[in-house]
């Protein structure tokens, strides 16, 4: 008499299955059994932490089949199915499903921190300002929104990549007080973004609605400069409570800055007011104080256009080592004139009850 596949089998349903109950072939544990000439091989697949429960079952397996006419040989695997861990966030463009503006979940105000022009600092006053509305002792979010050239990671010195429990939810980092989210925590600081609008739509409305950011008193959203998908998407889709526009004093700059006010306007977001950046430069040898940009063009344009001005911010160097080292000026130097700057427009947005 030949053993086959099916005296096999029949042997093995003999066999109990401690965990699951029945026995190791309707259980499943038994996976791939073949019988080759007087050898029979299989696999057990079991759970990773009964594995010595198994031991006493592949024994008694191997007798029976020994057993059996013309087997001369068993040889068994045996495994630990272990669960698959969570998939890495999904980042993906997805097609806005929302219809209109609505708050973010926890959130009860958001600021866009925008500017026309690129390189006028608008990042440097989005961590400095949400530090210094932590200070003010508000929970505090901030988003950063500028996919392109993503540098809130490096100016709050925050790194590594966010956890996703479920493979659906973001879990933020946090520095200073403040809780931070940016792109350029999902992707090497070298490497570019290089996606068309519908992908940054779906990748901001994805950093708003699935990150964790819990309960918060402001969420500050620092924008790429220009008037393109990312503010378009963040005013459709969000509930802001209003921008602030970061400009130099030089004209060409203040022509990118109206353009931003706006498109703001447009879309029915209040402008809360404007910054003047760089607005002057105090030598630290000698003390000469020298407009490098101009002077007060920002002014006279809020003046203009009907807003407030925010602040003026001289054009210094601690602040920038500050930034590229990864603790604002208002954490390092807080008795500094920009840090001072900085607490008091923190203090004049929770009075206006905005933060």
């Amino acid at each position: 008499m030949t053993t086959g596949r099916d005296e096999v089998l029949a042997a093995l349903k003999r066999v109990a299955d401690p965990v699951a109950g029945g026995n190791i072939v309707t259980s499943g544990v038994v996976r791939a059994p073949t019988v080759e000439g007087g050898t029979v091989r299989f696999v057990m697949e079991v759970p990773p932490d009964k594995a010595a429960d198994y031991g006493p079952v592949q024994r008694e397996a191997e007798r029976l089949l020994t057993a059996l006419p013309g087997i001369e040989k068993v040889s068994v695997v045996m495994t630990a199915h272990r669960e698959k861990p969570a998939p890495p966030p999904d980042l993906k463009p997805k097609r806005p499903e929302r219809t209109g503006p609505e708050p973010i979940p926890g959130v009860a105000h958001i600021i866009a921190v925008a500017s026309g022009k690129g390189g006028v600092g608008k990042s440097t006053v989005a961590a400095n300002l949400a530090c210094a509305l932590a200070q003010e002792g508000r929970r505090v979010g901030l988003l950063d929104a500028d996919v392109y050239g993503p540098s809130q990671p490096r100016m709050l010195g925050v790194s590594g990549r966010p956890a996703s429990p479920d493979g659906k939810t973001i879990l933020p980092l946090r520095n200073h007080g403040v809780t931070m989210m940016s792109i350029g925590l999902m992707i090497n600081e070298d490497q570019a973004v290089v996606w068309r609008g519908p992908m940054l739509m779906g990748a901001l409305q994805q950093m708003m609605r699935q990150v964790q950011w819990g309960a918060l008193d402001v969420l500050l959203v620092d924008l790429p400069p220009g008037t393109g998908d990312v503010q378009l998407t963040l005013a459709q889709r969000a509930k802001v409570d209003g921008a602030i526009i970061v400009s130099t004093p030089q004209d060409v700059a203040l022509l990118d800055a109206r353009k931003a006010i706006d498109m703001f306007r447009q879309l029915g977001v209040p402008i809360l007011g404007m910054i003047e950046n760089m607005s002057t430069h105090v030598c630290s040898n000698c003390g000469h104080e020298e407009h490098v940009f101009g002077h007060g063009g920002v002014a006279r344009e809020a003046e203009r256009l009907g807003v407030p001005l925010l602040a003026e911010l001289p054009l210094d160097l601690d602040t920038r080592i500050a930034s590229d080292g990864g603790a604002p000026i208002v954490t390092t130097a807080p008795d500094s004139r920009p840090a001072q700057v900085f607490r008091d427009l923190a203090a004049a947005l929770v009075a206006q009850g905005v933060a």
